[in-house]
């Protein structure tokens, strides 16, 4: 086999910044658990026939994950499971998550039951930044008494003062169609009123998710919108981004993240083109896609500005999809960047450049991380 080029050698070793990442697993799970966390979109326990291992999702993880646990790579999942079922999930987190060679988390903490800002930090040996969810906010500001927005707005004060951004998933609260104008201030009120005569427990009120959307632009720092792929709670059709051309316009300069986006991965890259405040990751859909991820990346590299694009695994739950996902888009982008190098398209410095920009670059910018973090080789 012939050894790897400068291309694949530079984005091998280079450190990442995952922007959009969420806490692994703190306790062990069964398998029947851990092939529901291979599957995106299935909000139920999945059947025999969906066999996650039977997907792109479950070869890759078998591929690239297997030498990790000290396996042969494509080792067969019945073997995959038993190694895996020998350690604890503590020892599973430690092996994956340094292994993945990010240099910095930036963790949605808006999902129970998995590692925090701070463990995963301690588990990883690397630097970790939260953002904040506004619903979750939101949820928490309906159970004061008084001005809900006064309670929002202080809340969101108090825990913005450590974050590095904020996200809203109102793609999974209704979509992006309709009216996204920040509401009057009667109109919050009496939707809060109204929200808390029902018990306020899940934000869906369009009212307060427009007024929570507005806040977080307002905060100035990066805002994360779920765009596209997820699961089936969400309308696909409604997260389309072209949907948010209103709300773009009025969005002033706050960077405007836009999480995901397969399938829209070409209207996202559209819009980084057209909007000097958004930003596109291809992010959760590389890990789903698997083999078929160099595709992806490649059209998320054709309209959007390379200083718009950042690398992001979405992973939740099982370590591996930390992991996975780091090493299907470094395998995937060396993969594409070496194509456009041999094809006298590209330079091969403005290709290890611009690896380093959407690996780290990008997201050290915007986000304001201080630091130029190189792991160990122990540490990768």
């Amino acid at each position: 086999m012939a050894s790897p080029g400068p291309i694949a050698e530079h984005v091998a070793t280079m450190p990442l910044i995952d922007h959009h990442v969420h806490g692994c697993w703190i306790d062990s799970v069964d398998r029947t658990r851990f092939e529901n966390a291979l599957n995106e979109a299935n909000t139920e326990p999945v059947s025999a026939d969906d066999a996650p291992f039977d997907t792109q999702i479950g070869f890759a993880l078998r591929r690239w994950c297997a030498p990790i646990l000290g396996l042969p790579v494509h080792a067969p999942a019945d073997v995959y499971w038993a190694r895996r079922a020998e350690s604890a999930e503590v020892d599973i987190a430690h092996r994956f998550l340094r292994a993945a060679g990010v240099s910095d988390w930036v963790v949605d903490t808006g999902l129970p039951g998995v590692a925090d800002v701070d463990l995963l930090a301690r588990w990883s040996g690397s630097a970790a930044h939260e953002v904040l969810r506004l619903e979750s906010i939101a949820e928490d500001a309906v159970t004061r008494g008084g001005s809900y927005a006064d309670a929002f707005d202080e809340i969101l004060a108090e825990r913005a003062r450590d974050a590095v951004g904020a996200k809203s998933i109102i793609a999974y609260r209704g979509g992006f169609d309709g009216d996204l104008t920040d509401p009057e201030p009667a109109q919050v009120e009496d939707a809060a009123r109204r929200w808390r005569e029902v018990g306020g427990t899940r934000l869906t009120d369009r009212t307060l998710l427009r007024f929570g959307l507005h806040r977080g632009l307002r905060l100035g720092k990066p805002l994360q919108l779920h765009v596209g792929l997820g699961d089936r709670d969400a309308d696909l059709h409604r997260t389309n981004p072209l949907l948010l051309l209103d709300f773009l316009r009025t969005s002033g300069t706050t960077p405007v993240m836009l999480l995901h986006c397969y399938p829209f991965e070409r209207e996202a890259g559209y819009l980084a083109q057209a909007f000097s405040n958004v930003y596109v990751d291809v992010g959760l859909a590389v890990n789903h896609l698997g083999a078929r991820a160099p595709e992806l990346i490649a059209r998320s590299l054709e309209l959007a500005p390379f200083r718009k694009v950042l690398y992001s695994s979405d992973a939740y739950g099982p370590a591996e999809l930390h992991y996975l996902g780091a090493q299907l888009w470094r395998h995937g982008l060396a993969k594409v960047l070496q194509r456009f190098v041999d094809s006298d398209a590209w330079a091969l410095d403005d290709a290890l450049r611009v690896a380093e920009l959407i690996g780290s670059g990008n997201a050290r910018r915007v986000y304001g991380l201080t630091g130029d973090v190189r792991l160990t080789a122990s540490a990768r």
